[in-house]
């Protein structure tokens, strides 16, 4: 152990951090760790500039690599109890700058000046105190140091332990592998002579022997594991192993692989693929307990394993009616686990979950849901709602952790159960501050899934965020601004909670390279709020970022399309990348044909703009269309001049007709000599309209003309506007002004956007309007509309009710003075 002194000015850090070369090399070997766990913990360092001359002694012990597989981490309570053993400060702080990332979790990678590997000396080796001294001391440094920084980590950002329902039965013992669970200590002596005997006897031991060989190997302080599994001794016990891999019998290979577990054999190890050949090969002769057990060991190694799970899915298929209820949730754990679920058990795992509904705990309920929400497995309204009645009842007494898995297969199944959402909003706010970063997300963003507003837990949410925000993943950093700009809701810490949340979007900004679905998701949720981060937005339209997207699982075309728009709207200043216009023209048209078919012919739209063109004189008046196709809802536009009159402006259909038709006029003398000389002073317009019109179009324009109930609703009552105009016959408007006058006067008018909206522009349960909803109006108002809405709450009952109310319910609406008068 050498002791050095050194001196070094760190610019924006307020501390110094002695190195030593060996750990550093351990770092950069460990950055080649997941990348996803790598980018997960930034942490942002001090400005202010200081010079120290610390003494410190350099133990490459007290280096770790962070690391730890979140789905086998060990409980919070767990950890919490060992941090609260330990109080005392860890060695080498680690920090990062804003451009770089800190790995997640923690790992023990002991260099070989730390930890010696196994001996290699034949003859049996005596002990040595001192080493066993220093290997002692040196764990407990890097014991304090790991639990106090786990415990931070979980406090913050580490996901849950998954296996924590596990817990509550005695059962699962036999159905999963539990790490944790404590073991006596083998010694070092004893592993040297183990290693010994592998050498000097050359494969002649027997199954049974390789077997406790394994077992016993397994039991070595965790330290030694990294050491012993690249020994060549241990490589060669390996190779016995796979040698004689038929003889052993199930229960000694069950036991391999559990040793295997401990001492966290990679997942590509030869040991293991022809352990999983072998398994696959004996599922037939083995019970359901051992088959769930061997599969618990593969996800404790990380190994894929699909057709070891097709198997198992078949066997269980078979002896469905035999699973026990903790057989059955571990199942379920294992379908969530390997990420798929099999087509054949979806109505067998509906009917097993009614059948134990009321026995499972509430750990176990969150483990189904979810293994349901990870495998993507449909689940019925119906059971949906037994779950969620089965839980309402008792949220207080659930862990947060299990809540939060309810509440993503709610989510996904896409279910309304008021009761448990009302419930959420008195539990969940007061353990916010508690929860860690990933069961926020996924609280808010359920409440934003379903349309769910609720001030307390957004609130609560909001007041937390700004304090954690450096441990969010761009996902995280994305849903939180998607949900609450969902939700339309600014929070009485809006600066701080916008700027926070903008500022971890800058820092993750090499990740939207791999997840561009995250940057335009996080943008999209500002922009509901009115707010645009220019570079962000520049960084998000550039070409190459467009080319990402095309790769991405996700069509985020659409959401390119109302970004873009959204800025030329809402940003007349903005510089920066623009989308190409064919881009534009693609986007247009496709929204287009799709309002075609599935918008514009909905029964409430259709009746409003029906009623309309009826009340205003024709199609000429009434245009339903996308005003903003960007925004992906129609609307019904009519023009008003400043006198309440309806203007005619949807021309291009009856103009082109009368340019394509034959209107059957004859060519005389008399219109010859007008058309070369001029018209005749005795002869007016009208008169010369009338010689060319057509019975048909005479009858076509009679037509529009509101029928004798129409003009008892408009000519009289409170809802009146104008009775004068509505006395009028449309011939007689059109002649006071024709299209082409009031082109060319362009006098001042009135545009309207008609809104016909329904229940999923709102909240649930509620008159809050939805994020995009409030854009769109916002943007039709920039654009010089007058947005009137006709509210499902009041049009719907309508459509039930007589012609004369709904078009006397219309003419409110639309001769409303108010309008004119906020235009004016």
């Amino acid at each position: 152990m050498a002791t050095v002194l050194i001196c070094r000015r760190f610019p924006r850090l307020s501390r110094v951090t002695a190195f030593s070369t060996t750990a550093k090399c351990k770092a950069e070997s460990g950055s080649s760790k997941s990348k996803q766990e790598k980018e997960e913990n930034p942490e942002t360092a001090n400005t202010r500039s200081e010079s120290a001359a610390t003494i410190q002694l350099l133990n490459p012990l007290d280096y770790r690599v962070l690391y730890n597989p979140s789905a086998y981490a060990k409980s919070r309570a767990a950890s919490q109890q060992c941090a609260a053993r330990s109080s005392g400060q860890a060695f080498g702080d680690t920090f990062t700058s804003p451009g770089t990332t800190q790995v997640q979790h923690t790992f023990g990678n002991a260099s070989s000046q730390a930890l010696p590997p196994i001996r290699n000396a034949l003859p049996k080796p005596k002990s040595k105190p001192l080493l066993k001294q220093t290997i002692s001391a040196c764990l407990s440094v890097a014991q304090t140091k790991e639990e106090a920084e786990k415990e931070k980590r979980e406090m913050h950002d580490s996901k849950e332990d998954p296996r924590v329902f596990q817990k509550g039965r005695p059962e699962y013992k036999s159905l999963s592998c539990d790490k944790s669970e404590p073991v006596e200590t083998l010694p070092l002596e004893e592993g040297d002579s183990i290693l010994h005997s592998v050498a000097v006897c050359e494969g002649s031991q027997s199954p049974g022997t390789i077997t406790d060989y394994f077992c016993k190997l397994s039991r070595l302080p965790v330290e030694q594991h990294a050491a012993l599994v690249s020994q060549p001794r241990f490589k060669t016990l390996c190779r016995w192993a796979v040698k004689n891999i038929g003889l052993f019998s199930t229960s000694e290979l069950i036991d391999i692989l559990k040793a295997c577990v401990r001492l966290v054999v990679p997942p590509t190890h030869p040991l293991l693929n022809a352990c999983e050949n072998e398994f696959c090969r004996r599922v037939w002769d083995m019970n359901l307990d051992q088959l769930l057990l061997v599969a618990d060991c593969w996800r404790c190694l990380e190994r894929s394993v699909p057709s070891y799970l097709s198997i198992l899915f078949s066997y269980a298929n078979m002896h469905w009616k035999d699973l026990t209820l903790p057989q059955f949730v571990q199942l379920l754990y294992i379908i969530g686990e390997g990420r798929r679920s099999p087509a054949d058990l979806t109505q067998k795992v509906e009917s097993m979950i009614l059948k134990y509904l009321d026995s499972f705990t509430l750990e176990e309920v969150g483990a189904i849901c979810l293994g349901l929400f990870k495998s993507l497995s449909g689940i019925s309204d119906h059971v949906m709602r037994k779950i969620a009645g089965r839980v309402y009842l008792q949220l207080e007494d659930m862990s947060t952790y299990a809540l939060v898995n309810v509440l993503k297969v709610l989510r996904y199944s896409r279910v309304d159960h008021l009761p448990l959402l009302k419930e959420l909003g008195k539990v969940i706010p007061a353990r916010i501050p508690t929860v860690n970063i990933q069961g926020i997300m996924h609280i808010t963003l359920t409440c934003s899934s379903l349309h769910y507003f609720d001030e307390g837990i957004m609130a609560a949410v909001a007041m937390s965020l700004p304090s954690k925000v450096t441990y969010c993943r761009s996902k995280d950093a994305a849903k939180f601004l998607w949900s609450f700009g969902c939700l339309d809701y600014e929070p009485p810490n809006e600066e701080e909670f916008y700027s926070s949340l903008i500022e971890q979007m800058h820092r993750k900004l090499h990740e939207f390279r791999k997840y561009p679905e995250h940057l335009l998701t996080g943008l999209l949720g500002l922009a509901f709020v009115k707010r645009f981060p220019e570079d962000l937005i520049d960084y998000a339209l550039r070409d190459d970022f467009v080319q990402k997207t095309r790769g991405s699982k996700y069509e985020l075309k659409k959401d390119l399309f109302t970004l873009s728009k959204s800025v030329e709207i809402e940003c007349p200043n903005y510089q920066g990348s623009r989308l190409p216009p064919q881009l534009y023209q693609e986007m247009t048209e496709m929204v287009l044909n799709f309002a075609e078919q599935e918008i514009y012919v909905r029964p409430e739209i259709v009746e409003a703009a029906s009623l309309l063109e009826s009340m205003l004189g024709g199609p000429e008046y009434v245009k339903n269309h996308m005003i903003l196709p960007h925004t992906r809802s129609s609307d019904l536009e009519v023009h008003l001049a400043m006198d309440g009159h309806p203007i005619p402006f949807n021309l291009k259909d009856p103009i082109t007709d009368k340019k394509l038709k034959d209107i059957g006029v004859s060519l005389t003398d008399d219109l010859m000599i007008q058309l070369i000389k001029g018209r005749s002073n005795s002869q007016s317009p009208v008169e010369v309209e009338n010689e060319a019109r057509t019975p048909g179009q005479e009858g076509r324009e009679e037509a529009g003309t509101p029928n004798t109930g129409d003009s008892a609703v408009l000519s009289g009552g409170a809802l009146l506007a104008d009775a004068r105009l509505q006395a009028e016959p449309k011939s007689e408007r059109c002649l006071e002004a024709p299209p082409s006058l009031t082109l060319n006067r362009q006098p001042r008018q009135v545009k309207l956007a008609i809104q016909v909206s329904n229940r999923n522009h709102y909240c649930y349960c509620s008159k809050r309007l939805l994020g995009l909803h409030c854009l769109k109006r916002r943007q039709l108002q920039q654009l010089g509309y007058v947005v009137v809405e006709l509210p499902f709450w009041e049009w719907f009952p309508l459509l039930k009710r007589t012609r004369l109310e709904k078009l006397s319910y219309l003419h409110y609406k639309v001769f409303d003075p108010a309008l004119l008068s906020r235009a004016g």
